[in-house]
């Protein structure tokens, strides 16, 4: 392993116990901004999958089990088509890194690979969609961008949601190309994403907790 940096299981229980408090904030927010373009509950779905993900972590487990356990509670719990996409997201992710006691910085770029690769999978979208890809996507890159550039950790948590937080923004001119903001076609332009938002706030809670191992 490298050397640097490193998170533990708790340090992942942290991680998602704290996106559950900024996802709980910020509800109403991404409410609206769903009901703009889709279904209008989008904040308080996914603040009911992470409560109930908070809810579902183990006590002492690695990090593959917590995120494996965080994923499995938000696909039983959050309703739309959230629960599968960010369910899967975290399961690809705990599994990605398998049993290992610790993760270092290439064992959490991977695992963060593998979530985008599962979410892609699964919703069938590519950047420019109007979707969560739009900031995992971009995410993901700059994650690796500056892992390839020999920064530590919690380095390359800040530069992926930085980049999360970039597409997010950048979905404000796109018109929706999947998902039920596609049907409003035009008049799907001029609004943010909810759900790149809401991955932008996850990434977000990633790098605080990556900044404090």
């Amino acid at each position: 392993m490298m050397d640097g940096p490193m998170m533990d299981g708790e340090a992942f229980a942290s991680w998602i116990r704290h996106a559950a408090e900024l996802i709980s904030a910020d509800a109403e927010r991404l409410t609206r901004l769903d009901a703009a373009i889709g279904d209008g509950d989008h904040g308080h779905n996914l603040d009911r999958g992470f409560t109930a993900a908070v809810a579902a972590l183990p006590d002492g487990a690695t990090p593959g089990k917590v995120l494996v356990a965080a994923g499995r509670a938000i696909v039983s719990k959050t309703g739309g088509a959230s629960g599968p996409l960010y369910g899967t997201a975290l399961r690809r992710a705990g599994k990605a890194l398998g049993d290992a006691p610790e993760a270092d910085a290439a064992a959490l770029g991977a695992a963060l690979k593998a979530a985008l690769d599962g979410v892609q999978e699964l919703g069938q979208a590519n950047e420019g969609d109007k979707t969560m890809i739009d900031a995992l996507a971009p995410a993901v890159a700059a994650y690796e961008a500056a892992l390839a550039d020999g920064a530590d950790l919690p380095g390359c948590v800040r530069a992926a949601s930085d980049a999360a937080d970039a597409g997010a923004a950048a979905t404000v001119p796109l018109q929706a190309r999947k998902g039920r903001a596609s049907y409003l076609g035009p008049r799907s332009v001029d609004h943010m994403d909810p759900g790149a938002s809401s991955t932008a706030l996850i990434l977000r809670a990633l790098a605080d907790i990556a900044g404090e191992a």
